[in-house]
């Protein structure tokens, strides 16, 4: 069985939520954690971790949605952050990919949520882009656990990420041909250092890789991992499915 450690599963991009689901166990995907980005979706998130007993959620705000951000939202992430099947926070992080980006507002809503991660003890789906040494600096400064998503950086930096209790999410790039970073790293790093994602919608992996992602896409993934390991596919869903079991608290249903 399988676990999608970051999707987000919502009606905006999606006709039929119940058909994604349906795909879901049919492809042995057993649990799938849908990540909010912004008041929106976190809302969402908690709609549809109700609904279906497969889906957990993170909930928190991401960095490149922080523009009708008010810190009254801060009080109700703290609000919903023990609910039952809120696993972590998340996504957050840095993304300084834009010219216009405010990185000191990126940093002080981060610092705010990472500082209700280490209150509330909560894992972490961290979102980098362009960001890499500002968000190992922070990283190691707060020393809390959870997921480097989306991991495309060095076989280097996936080693200090894992030296600070981090594991990297692995998700539809690492099938693409030209991913040279992460192929390094999935050859040289242990497998139980990784987590399977699909980061739905977005990045669907090849064959299918330019249509809308979902869940069901998850076994494409772990069998490039295979591949690349020389290995089973399901020893990569025995190990990655141990590793966010133990990152994760899924037992509070």
């Amino acid at each position: 069985m399988f676990i999608d450690t970051h999707c987000h599963i919502f009606k905006e991009y999606y006709d039929d939520i119940n058909t994604i689901i349906d795909n879901c166990q049919k492809n042995d995907i057993s649990k799938i954690i849908v990540s909010g980005c912004d008041m929106k979706s976190n809302m969402e998130v908690l709609e549809l971790v109700n609904k279906y007993d497969m889906v957990y959620g993170s909930i928190g705000f991401h960095p490149t949605e922080l523009d009708n951000f008010s810190m009254e939202q801060l009080v109700w992430l703290e609000e919903n952050i023990n609910n039952k099947k809120i696993v972590a926070i998340g996504e957050i992080g840095l993304d300084y990919h834009y010219n216009n980006t405010d990185k000191e507002k990126q940093m002080v809503i981060l610092k705010r949520q990472l500082d209700l991660a280490k209150k509330y003890n909560k894992p972490i789906i961290f979102h980098s882009r362009d960001a890499i040494n500002d968000t190992y600096n922070i990283l190691s400064e707060y020393k809390l656990k959870g997921s480097i998503h989306c991991y495309s950086g060095s076989l280097e930096m996936a080693k200090r990420f894992i030296q600070a209790g981090y594991m990297l999410g692995i998700g539809g790039v690492s099938t693409y041909k030209n991913a040279k970073n992460i192929k390094e790293v999935i050859k040289e790093i242990p497998l139980s250092y990784f987590l399977l994602e699909t980061d739905s919608p977005y990045l669907a992996p090849e064959p299918k890789r330019g249509s809308v992602n979902e869940p069901s896409n998850i076994p494409l993934i772990a069998s490039v991992i295979a591949d690349l390991k020389g290995i089973s596919i399901a020893e990569v869903a025995r190990a990655c499915t141990d590793n966010t079991e133990g990152l994760f608290d899924f037992s509070s249903k």
